[in-house]
């Protein structure tokens, strides 16, 4: 006979498992529809005519047609797309993209990215709002045997400025900290009405589990009670301290110091969004712990495809920029052929991400439970 209880378990435990991927393909698949709704509804809004509105890529799995638009879901949700008439030249249609304005297309292309940014921005907010203070850049106090305070930093001091990098907020101060590999710092400080700047302010180090060094943050920064005002002004400026994350880390790529095995791809990406809420169902780790990712991934997404390659949207409004200066389009052609270069170049580089996502999750980086 079969156990039915057995089965049950059995169920429980697969679901266990199931709900928080199809959690994250959810979130995701939201990331992707505020993005595209940007370009559909500016697009609408200029009178673009829109041959097709997709969630994800690949087969089409529901088409529905409405007027002069198709709107499709398709089964890898890992994209989508707003197709409009005359996109890449080539339609005479007194609709077609093509046949806007410079301004026109650039608020178009710009829109979806935007979309994100707010997305973001909300995000944010909803973290702020969770917590109980609002943290500051002003040193409250120093743990017992600190290190950093041998180094000339003081209780008070509000700091402006690590290595260079300006500090907006509190959390810029964990990111400077985090980025840097020898635990020596440059402080710039804001202490009695003036800067003073600290050399060679240091921090004592820790191995963590995976065997990397860790920086003992050593300080307790002042948290000051939440107001409508700074509410709002912490959100912004958290929102470009992920913005400029983003760039910082594209940098440190560049430059060398991560590898394309610490990159993320959608599987990396889903795969990190279903840990956390896995873990937050059962109580591991705090919600505010998920709005972060939600936010960092959503602005990370909004930026990235502000930048100036070639297929993304920053590529094109690349091209819109110089129709714009020189009053006359790029040849369709020519920027056809970039486009091109740029997608297979683009899809490449995917590839490798996925490649390297599928490692991580079969070596354990991604630490699920499968």
């Amino acid at each position: 006979m079969i156990n039915i209880l057995n089965l049950s378990v059995t169920a429980g435990q697969i679901w266990s498992k199931v709900w928080p991927v199809l959690v994250a393909i959810l979130f995701f698949g939201l990331i992707i529809l505020i993005h595209e709704l940007g370009h559909f509804m500016w697009g609408k809004i200029f009178k673009v005519k829109i041959n097709e509105f997709s969630i994800g890529m690949g087969p089409a799995i529901f088409k529905k047609k409405k007027n002069e638009t198709q709107y499709s879901i398709r089964c890898l949700p890992i994209g989508g797309y707003v197709s409009m008439e005359g996109e890449d030249g080539g339609s005479d249609d007194e609709n077609a993209f093509g046949s806007k304005k410079p301004w026109q297309k650039f608020i178009i292309l710009a829109a979806g990215a935007v979309n994100n940014l707010i997305l973001g921005l909300i995000f944010v907010a909803i973290l702020t709002c969770m917590g109980d203070l609002i943290g500051t850049r002003q040193i409250h106090s120093f743990y017992d045997n600190a290190t950093s305070c041998r180094y000339g930093l003081k209780e008070g001091d509000i700091i402006k400025n690590i290595n260079g990098e300006h500090i907006f907020s509190s959390r810029d101060i964990d990111y400077a900290l985090i980025r840097d590999e020898d635990a020596t710092y440059d402080f710039i400080v804001e202490r009695d009405g003036k800067d003073v700047e600290l050399k060679n302010v240091k921090f004592q180090q820790t191995k963590a589990a995976n065997g990397e060094n860790t920086i003992i943050f050593d300080f307790i920064l002042v948290g000051v009670k939440k107001t409508p005002l700074n509410v709002i002004k912490t959100t912004f400026m958290d929102t470009i301290s992920l913005a400029r994350l983003v760039w910082l880390s594209l940098f440190d790529l560049i430059t060398g110091r991560y590898g394309l095995n610490e990159l993320s791809g959608p599987i990396g990406t889903v795969t990190v969004v279903a840990e956390a809420a896995s873990s937050a169902a059962s109580g591991g780790i705090p919600m505010d712990t998920i709005f972060y990712i939600m936010a960092l991934i959503t602005i990370n997404i909004g930026v990235f495809n502000l930048l100036p390659i070639p297929a993304l949207d920053g590529g094109r409004l690349f091209f819109v920029l110089i129709e714009w200066i020189r009053g006359k389009p790029v040849s369709p052609k020519r920027e056809g052929l970039v486009h091109a270069i740029g997608f297979a170049l683009l899809m490449g580089f995917m590839v490798i991400v996925t490649f390297s996502d599928i490692r991580n999750l079969f070596n354990g980086t991604y630490n699920f439970g499968w």
